[in-house]
C-alpha cells in the first residue's frame, strides 16, 4: 500500500471517529446578527438604486448573494478543516492569476481596474487575495514552527513577508488601504503566532520602508501628474459605475484625500465635488446622536455616494445610533475574541492558526471600514465585512466563517478525552503539519 492511500485510509478513519463534532453558537450567532444588520440597513442605504417599478431589486439582489455565501459557509463547514489546509495553494495561486489579469485587463469600476467578468457577473479578486493572505500566513506559520519553543523560524518568516508584499502590490494600485489591510494581517498573524521579538521588529521595519518608498512615490507623481477631475468621479461614486478600458491615474486623487484628511480644520470646509464622500458621512453620524433616528428613516441616503458599499457604517449609525453602532462594533470584537478563545484550546497549530487567521481577516476589515467613515484613517473603499453590498465581499466573508466553524466541529481540543481519535487527527495532517499549537494555556 503506497503512502497516499495510506494517508486517506487514515483521514478516513480519523473522520470515523474524531472528537465530539461542535456547531459553536457564539460564532453562529454573530454571523446572523452580521445578517439581519445587512438586510435591515441595505435596503435603507440602497436609495441611491430604487426604482418606481422595482422597489425591493436591490435587497433581493443582496440577498442572493446572502443565500450563496450562507450555501458556501454551510459546505466548507461540513468538511474537515484539512481540506482546507489543501485548497489555500490555490486559492492562493487562483487569486494571484485573477489580479494579474485585472492589472492587465479587468473592467473599470470607480476609477480604477478592479474586477473581471465571469458569466457575466463582475467578480473583484481584491476580496479574494485578502483572504488568501490570511489563510497562506496561516498555513506558512504552521508548517515552519520552531520545534520545542515558540517562534516560527526565518525561512517562514520570509516566506509570510514575500507573500504579503506580492499581494500588496498587485492590490496597491486600487488603493493604499488595500496595502495596509494586508500589511495588518500579516503582521498581527505572526504577533499571535509567537514570533520572536527580532524578528517581529524587521518585519515591521520592512514594511515600514517598502510602503513608505510606495507613497512617496506615489505623491511624487500626484505633484507632478496635477489635479484629476474628481467631480467626474465622484459623480461616477454615486451610481459605481462598471466600464471597460484603462483607468484614469488615480495617485492625485490619494494625494488629495490625505492632504485633506491632515487638516485640523476639515470638518468645518464646506461641501464640494472633492470632499462630498467624508462631509457627507460626517453630517450622517452627527444626525444619528446617540440612539439614532430610526431604521430605513436616514435623511443622507440619498446624498451619500457609495451608502450601500463603502459609507454604509455611516448609514448605521445615522439610524441606530452611536448605542446600536458600538454594539456592532463589539460583535466583530467579540467574533475575534471567540476565535482566540478557541483557538488556543486546540492541539495542533494549523488549526489555531486557520480559526485566528479568519476572525484577524474579518474583523480587521471592518475595523478599517469603520476608521475611514468616521474620518480616522484618509478616505478609501473598503466594505464591511457582511454588511456592504457587494457579492465577492459577502462570498469571501462567509468563506472565513465556513473555515472557523470547520476547524470548531473538527479539531481535537486540549480538554477532549479520546485520546485515539486525537491521535488518528494528527495522523491525518501532513507530517509538516503536525506541531502541537504553540498558544496553548
Amino acid at each position: 500500500m503506497d503512502s497516499s492511500t495510506t494517508a486517506a485510509t487514515i483521514a478516513a478513519e480519523a473522520d470515523a471517529i474524531r472528537p465530539k463534532v461542535r456547531t459553536d453558537h457564539q460564532i453562529w450567532g454573530i454571523y446572523i446578527v452580521l445578517l439581519i444588520f445587512s438586510i435591515i440597513e441595505l435596503f435603507s442605504a440602497s436609495s441611491q438604486e430604487v426604482r418606481v417599478d422595482d422597489i425591493y431589486g436591490p435587497l433581493f439582489r443582496h440577498a442572493q448573494f446572502l443565500v450563496a455565501g450562507l450555501a458556501a459557509m454551510l459546505i466548507i463547514q461540513h468538511f474537515h478543516y484539512r481540506y482546507v489546509v489543501k485548497a489555500i495553494p490555490w486559492l492562493i495561486a487562483g487569486s494571484i492569476a485573477a489580479m494579474l489579469y485585472v492589472l492587465v485587463a479587468g473592467v473599470t469600476i470607480n476609477g480604477a481596474r478592479r474586477g473581471m467578468r465571469i458569466a457575466g457577473m463582475v467578480i473583484l479578486p481584491a476580496e479574494f487575495i485578502k483572504l488568501a493572505v490570511a489563510l497562506g500566513v496561516a498555513l506558512i506559520m504552521s508548517r515552519y514552527q520552531v520545534k520545542g519553543r515558540r517562534d516560527v523560524s526565518t525561512h517562514g518568516i520570509v516566506l509570510c513577508v514575500v507573500l504579503t508584499l506580492v499581494s500588496s502590490g498587485l492590490l496597491f494600485t486600487q488603493g493604499l488601504t488595500n496595502t495596509l489591510l494586508l500589511m495588518a494581517i500579516s503582521m498581527a498573524m505572526m504577533a499571535i503566532g509567537g514570533v520572536g521579538f527580532k524578528k517581529f521588529w524587521c518585519v515591521v521595519i520592512i514594511y515600514g520602508i517598502i510602503g513608505g518608498g510606495a507613497i512617496g512615490v506615489k505623491v511624487l507623481t500626484a505633484k507632478n501628474a496635477g489635479p484629476t477631475p474628481e467631480a467626474i468621479e465622484i459623480a461616477r461614486l454615486n451610481h459605481e459605475e462598471v466600464g471597460e478600458g484603462n483607468s484614469e491615474d488615480r495617485s492625485a486623487t490619494w494625494y488629495g484625500r490625505i492632504t485633506r484628511h491632515f487638516r485640523l480644520n476639515k470638518y468645518d470646509d464646506p461641501i464640494s465635488d472633492i470632499n462630498k464622500q467624508e462631509q457627507l458621512s460626517y453630517i450622517a453620524q452627527a444626525h444619528g446622536g446617540l440612539t439614532g433616528v430610526g431604521p430605513g428613516k436616514s435623511r443622507e441616503n440619498a446624498r451619500l455616494p457609495l451608502a450601500f458599499s463603502d459609507y454604509i457604517f455611516a448609514i448605521i449609525v445615522e439610524e441606530c445610533g452611536l448605542i446600536f453602532s458600538v454594539f456592532l462594533l463589539l460583535c466583530y470584537l467579540w467574533l475575534l475574541g471567540r476565535a482566540g478563545y478557541v483557538g488556543i484550546r486546540l492541539r495542533r497549530t494549523p488549526a489555531c492558526f486557520l480559526m485566528i487567521g479568519c476572525g484577524v481577516y474579518i474583523v480587521i476589515q471592518a475595523l478599517f471600514h469603520m476608521a475611514i467613515v468616521s474620518g480616522v484613517f484618509p478616505v478609501s473603499g473598503q466594505p464591511l465585512p457582511l454588511i456592504s453590498k457587494g457579492g465577492t465581499s459577502v462570498l469571501a466573508t462567509s468563506i472565513a466563517i465556513g473555515v472557523m466553524l470547520s476547524v470548531s466541529r473538527h479539531a481535537a481540543r486540549t480538554t477532549d478525552t479520546d485520546d485515539e481519535a486525537a491521535t488518528r487527527e494528527i495522523q491525518s495532517l501532513p507530517e509538516n503539519l503536525r506541531t502541537d499549537n504553540p498558544t496553548q494555556l
